[in-house]
Parts: C-alpha cells; structure tokens; sequence
C-alpha cells in the first residue's frame, strides 16, 4: 500500500488528487481504524497514519479520514484553543484551501468565508496572490499555508496580503521551515524539477525558508508572534495526534 501510495503522491496532479481522495478517504479510515492516534479536527482514531511526502516520505503522518498533515492538525489545535475563530463573526480568506479544512470552515455559520487559488478546484476566486483583486483592509483573518515557498516574488505576496488584512487582524502564514537555517535558501537557476524536489524539499518550491521567515513578513509591516504550540501542549497530545514538535506557527497581525 505504502508504495502504491507514493506512486500516486508523485504522479497525479493535485487537482485530481483532491477530487479522488473524495472517494478513497472513507475507505482509508475503515481500514486503519484503531485507538492509538486520533484527528483532532473530527476526533477520529486509527491504529495508524498514513505516510505522506515528495521523494522521502515521512511516516505516519496524513490523517485518513480528514487528510490532514502535522501542521493542519496543529493549526486546528490553536484557532480551537487560543482565537475566537468558532465563535466571533470574521470575514475569512483563505488561499489554497486545504481538504482538511474546507468543508468545515464553509459550514461556520459566524464565518463569511471566501477561498481563493490560481488552480484549486476548491477556489471561489481564481487570483495571483501577487496582485490581487481584494479592497485594502479587507479581512479579519487570513489563512495562507504553505503557498509563500512556491511563489518566486514572495515579498510581493506578503505585501498584498498586508495591503488587504484589516487593522487588528490576523494572518497565519505557514510554511515549510528548516529552523536550523538562519537565512533562508533560493537558487533561480535551480529549474529541474528533480533538483528543486533534492534541494528545496518538493518540486514546485522555489526557496528554503530558515529562522529570518520572520523578519521578512515583519519588513513588510506585520508584527509577527512566532508561535512553538507544541512546547504548549503534552507530550502525550504531541504524540496521539501525531504533530511536529517545534513546528512554529507565525501569527501576524496588522
């Protein structure tokens, strides 16, 4: 299985992935059902993950019945534990929606939510984070994960994401980070895909972001709080939801 899987991870394109594991996820969870890791985002249990990567692929990672990585289910742990995100009326967008996600943050009723992608079938609003057809001040909360490593002007991007987050509002921009790296890594002439997926962790990244992530989003304006929730939580939370520790969560605000 665990091959087959990895087959389908690096042949099929995303688009379709997300429209086939509509079908697949019901099947996954009733054959890994079990008590000793739970998905906090629907309070499932399996008796294991699943592996989930580009080239080395990390085990026991992607939740079957919700597909969600480490950093999705350490995101949901938050926004249920530490904001407002369930309960207070916000105007939400959210870039690149991820399946883990969606269909419940759509069904928030306190939620006036848009989601936007320039490929995502699951996009209300087909937009290049770069120039975007979003009003200054535009939104309580912005959720913008793991998209800033695939976009060659990411300073731009974070710029238009400053330009429409309303004062007092928050940002959480995720991404892939190598903390043992104190600047961040970008080569423009790295361009086959083989050598982006060995250098940069995945094929359609362009950069390695080290521990200066930060101080980049703050150079744009942002005050950012580098979040490591997962010193918060137990070691046993750690382990059954099988989480990153020391994963940082960038909360920005505005």
């Amino acid at each position: 299985m665990k091959q087959l899987f990895k087959f389908i991870l690096n042949n099929i394109p995303r688009p379709i992935l997300i429209r086939l594991s509509y079908v697949a996820r019901p099947i996954l969870a009733f054959l890994l059902k079990g008590d000793r890791y739970t998905d906090p985002i629907d309070g499932k249990s399996f008796k294991a993950f699943l592996p989930y990567g580009y080239g080395n692929q990390r085990s026991n990672v992607l939740s079957p019945s919700t597909l969600s990585l480490e950093r999705h289910r350490l995101l949901w742990l938050y926004l249920n534990r530490e904001t407002d995100f369930f309960t207070a009326p916000k105007k939400v967008l959210h870039f690149a929606p991820e399946q883990a996600f969606y269909s419940l943050f759509k069904n928030q009723k306190n939620l006036d939510y848009t989601t936007t992608d320039l490929e995502s079938p699951l996009a209300d609003v087909k937009a290049d984070i770069c120039n975007l057809p979003f009003e200054d001040n535009s939104y309580d909360l912005i959720l913008c994960n793991h998209v800033l490593e695939h976009i060659p002007d990411d300073q731009q991007a974070m710029r238009e994401l400053y330009r429409i987050l309303k004062p007092g509002g928050m940002g959480i921009f995720q991404i892939p980070q190598d903390l043992s790296r104190t600047e961040t890594f970008e080569d423009n002439s790295i361009t086959d895909p083989k050598e982006r997926a060995a250098i940069f962790g995945q094929y359609d990244h362009v950069r390695v972001y080290g521990v200066d992530y930060f101080d980049k989003l703050r150079q744009v304006g942002f005050k950012v709080n580098e979040v490591d929730y997962t010193s918060i939580l137990t070691k046993e939370e750690v382990d059954r939801y099988c989480l990153a520790a020391g994963e940082i969560i960038p909360v920005c605000s505005k």
